[in-house]
């Protein structure tokens, strides 16, 4: 971040603060869901890079993480474990650590807690801005989005989401519904073209 990003930062957490103390509201936009996903690079610990644009055709469940935070640790296992059942079936997870020096952290975390699946690298600032998070907003972690196969934004949780109250549940029931869509002008097994239904 440069410096004048990190002033103009700065001055709209002021304007906020003092928006609150005021008694103004400020409106704060949440991410659109359903939207499609941007592009996003993701470096891994061995130096090879992948694209998210690489799994289209996939069901993507990527978590934004701290290797530190346990509820991303729990959320880690679960996805691995159903990586096992899903896997072949076309589900893809991917995992993005966003703490300080997670480039030295993340294969300890992947050893640590037997992840078969990528886990790449980030900055806070490339997570929220593919998250659409509002930057006077705390990101509470993990950050889970579910992404279907035609690369479109399904889903997207926060760690403090009631979605993780009951998260292997949870996780399961949107993995069963996205992977049993047939995007738009693919043939179904019946022959059939399906189209995608609007808002689906």
């Amino acid at each position: 971040m440069t410096s004048s990003e990190i002033n103009w930062l700065i001055m709209k957490r002021r304007q906020a603060l003092g928006c609150l103390l005021a008694g103004v509201a400020v409106p704060l936009r949440g991410a659109d869901v359903p939207r499609p996903a941007p592009e996003m690079t993701i470096p891994l610990a061995n130096g090879r890079q992948i694209r998210l644009s690489d799994f289209k055709g996939k069901v993507v469940a990527l978590e934004f993480l701290l290797t530190t935070c346990p509820g991303c640790q729990r959320c880690s296992q679960t996805i691995e474990k159903l990586y096992k059942e899903y896997g072949p079936r076309g589900f893809q997870p991917l995992a993005v650590a966003i703490n300080d020096m997670a480039q030295l952290l993340v294969q300890d975390y992947m050893r640590q807690y037997q992840i078969t699946y990528p886990v790449g690298y980030a900055s806070r600032d490339a997570a929220i801005n593919f998250l659409q998070h509002p930057v006077m907003l705390t990101l509470m972690m993990p950050q889970l989005v579910f992404i279907d196969k035609t690369g479109t934004i399904r889903g997207q949780y926060p760690g403090t989401d009631k979605f993780f109250l009951d998260e292997e549940k949870n996780i399961r029931d949107m993995l069963e519904m996205l992977l049993k869509e047939t995007p738009a002008g693919k043939t179904s097994s019946s022959g059939k073209t399906v189209a995608r239904k609007k808002g689906a």
